[in-house]
């Protein structure tokens, strides 16, 4: 858990973009995460496919709370970051 009590899971690939931007988001705001390789791991991209629709990294998931993309304003908010 992280200091804002609310697990947090990245969904990724080792070649996304904003997959990297969007980690270094939560690095500069000292967020704790999950990382979650879906290139490496079938399982893993089926679990994300299977809550999020979505087929493409990065997801977010932030306390229960699914977040497609990056979408900076949408992250933040969940994060509770203004």
């Amino acid at each position: 858990m992280d200091k804002l009590n609310k697990k947090i899971k990245v969904y990724s690939t080792p070649d996304c973009a904003y997959c990297w931007t969007l980690k270094g988001l939560l690095k500069k705001y000292d967020i704790e995460f999950e990382e979650v390789d879906v290139f490496s791991n079938q399982e893993a991209k089926e679990e994300m496919i299977k809550m999020s629709g979505q087929k493409e990294a990065p997801v977010l998931e932030v306390g229960g709370q699914i977040i497609v993309g990056f979408d900076k304003k949408k992250i933040l908010e969940a994060l509770g970051i203004n």
